[in-house]
């Protein structure tokens, strides 16, 4: 879960030189834009998940190939 405060002082200094409209309150625009983000993020979780232990036929997760990468 993102840091609420971080994100507000991002888009506050991102936003900066922007006009936002008087009916969008920044504690709206926070929310809205850190369930946006997250979203995306468990997205690609997921599918960096499915790639990473992706089962082989016969022998379920390539565990040698994991403890390949955490050699490197």
């Amino acid at each position: 879960m993102l840091d609420r405060e971080v994100v507000k002082e991002f888009l506050e200094d991102k936003l900066e030189e922007i006009e936002i409209p008087k009916d969008i309150s920044m504690e709206a625009l926070v929310e809205t834009f850190c369930r946006y983000v997250e979203d995306d993020y468990y997205e690609w979780l997921k599918e960096n998940y499915q790639s990473f232990f992706q089962p082989l036929p016969e022998k379920g997760i390539d565990w040698d190939w994991i403890k390949m990468k955490i050699q490197h």
